[in-house]
């Protein structure tokens, strides 16, 4: 069996889904399953290498559409300027460094090369850009060798991208994109193929998957079809990531789904499995699936992540102290947060709050802390491998006002922090028990932002001057227990293994698992 999992892009700050993945990835390993994560989006000023073992996924266990039909195999960029630099075709007259790149100019009359050095690397180069009398020419891609190259020609005082070329380590062409604006035609071998997703159909294809084998939609935009039409007889199941419809378009006779599971939704009957991450949800999805569309699909609750052990503090807690981790996203309201902390302090003076996480907000929530004269007790502290961090705090403080797990919840309870969030789907209803380990806040959507930090701002308060921070902590630490990875990868297990199509003789000749010591039917 190998559990093929499909999704569109990664980057340094991925979102929930990536991560969710990544912790699905160290589930399935340690159950002995084989994976390959795949990715289908373009990237170009970075190796997809890079960000995949950033976050935790092994070299073979990634397939990136565009390496796919080439012979690269996913590797780190090595390429050195020295090899680089054998491949002139014109004399160096001049080298010069310039931050993270270097600079070749030519005899060749205005034609230069600009190297982007891969970070931290000064004679490893990630790509090369090519300039003729002032107008972009080429740039050339680089892992171990050179990957793919971009042509480009001067229209309108731009430079107009028309064609990739994507090679094989031998330097041979693999395969060409022809471009033309957003259109894009393949060419692979004698094959002609007319757009990305039938591209994409087209490496699903390739896979050759068997009836033992499942593919896991985490992102169906753009993907979704062509899983449901070029699977083969493999199991096909979707992982619902979030807030799966929009509750204020509800009504009797119409549900408006969300968009990234609406094709999903309206070909249930073609997918084997979908899968929640609570048990809230699976409830709440069943029910409109029988009450909209008379159909009960295989509906199944596995949490999207686990914790191999329980976190307890090696010292003494922050006095005081709060963490959030997130992308510093709108949508997660970290400034909520911020200006709960500046109204809190007014009546908690050593309270501080330390956020965790990297995005576009970021100049936005350093502003505000300035203006509010907060550096000294609240901090942004980028984003950070969290691991030994959370039990070094006192409570952990959620803005966002949907989550369909929270990551980062189930590591504040697995390290016995108290928690405040809002009364919303799904993550702080799971992970909050109002009153034990915390509180779970009103939310009023009418409300303005200075409304939902007065909400915040009173319950730091509380937690603070009132709370039993230490029977908080426990009954953290008791929510968290179900979440241990011998229990979330017995769920695996249960899902997987009834997937196959001879139940009867799945366990002739299997591997056993490691933490149940269950007999698996590799």
């Amino acid at each position: 069996m190998i559990i093929y999992n499909i999704n569109r892009g990664i980057g340094w700050a991925s979102s929930g889904v990536e991560y969710a993945q990544a912790y699905r990835a160290n589930l399935l390993r340690k159950a002995g399953y084989k994976m390959k994560f795949i990715f289908t989006d373009m990237f170009q000023s970075e190796n997809i290498e890079h960000m995949t073992k950033n976050i935790g996924f092994e070299d073979e266990e990634v397939i990136w559409l565009y390496s796919f039909f080439t012979d690269f195999k996913i590797a780190p960029t090595t390429y050195t300027l020295k090899e680089l630099e054998s491949t002139f075709y014109c004399q160096i007259m001049n080298m010069r460094r310039e931050g993270n790149s270097v600079r070749y100019d030519f005899d060749a009359p205005g034609l230069y090369a600009k190297v982007y050095l891969k970070k931290g690397c000064p004679d490893i180069a990630q790509r090369v850009e090519y300039v003729s009398n002032g107008c972009l020419i080429r740039k050339d891609y680089f892992t171990y060798g050179r990957l793919f190259s971009e042509y480009y020609s001067p229209v309108e005082n731009s430079a107009h991208l028309y064609l990739r070329r994507f090679f094989n380590e031998d330097g041979s062409e693999a395969w060409t994109e022809v471009i033309d604006g957003e259109k894009s035609i393949f060419r692979i071998g004698n094959r002609t193929i007319f757009s990305k997703q039938r591209l994409i159909a087209y490496l699903i294809e390739c896979l050759h998957m068997t009836e033992d084998d499942v593919m896991i939609i985490d992102r169906a935009t753009d993907i979704g079809q062509a899983v449901l039409q070029y699977h083969g007889k493999a199991k096909v199941g979707s992982v619902i990531h979030a807030e799966h419809y929009s509750e204020n378009s509800l009504s009797r006779k119409d549900i408006l789904w969300n968009n990234y599971y609406e094709y999903e939704f309206m070909n249930a009957e073609r997918l084997d499995f979908f899968i929640t991450s609570t048990d809230a949800q699976k409830r709440i999805l069943k029910e409109q699936f029988a009450g909209y569309y008379g159909y009960a699909p295989k509906i199944v609750t596995i949490p999207v992540g686990s914790l191999d052990e329980l976190k307890k503090p090696d010292a003494r807690r922050k006095k005081h102290s709060m963490i959030t981790a997130s992308r510093l996203a709108s949508e997660k309201h970290i400034d909520w947060l911020v200006m709960a902390t500046v109204k809190a302090h007014e009546k908690v003076p050593d309270i501080s709050l330390d956020i965790y996480g990297s995005g576009g907000e970021e100049k936005t929530l350093q502003n505000m802390i300035q203006v509010l004269k907060a550096e000294s007790y609240i901090h942004l502290m980028g984003h950070q491998h969290l691991d030994d961090v959370y039990q070094k705090y006192e409570a952990y403080a959620a803005g966002s006002t949907s989550e369909g797990f929270g990551l980062t919840l189930l590591e504040a309870v697995g390290s016995g922090l108290a928690m405040i969030g809002f009364d919303v789907h799904y993550g702080n209803q799971t992970f909050v028990a109002d009153g034990e380990n915390g509180y779970l806040l009103p939310y009023d959507r009418e409300s303005n932002p200075v409304g939902q930090s007065d909400v915040l701002a009173d319950a730091m308060v509380k937690l603070f001057t009132e709370a039993d921070l230490e029977a908080f902590s426990e009954k953290s630490y008791e929510i968290a227990e179900k979440y241990l990875t011998y229990h979330v990868v017995d769920a695996w297990i249960d899902l997987l293994e009834g997937l196959r199509p001879n139940m009867d003789e799945r366990n002739a000749g299997g591997l056993t698992d490691d933490f149940t010591g269950r007999t698996l039917g590799r």
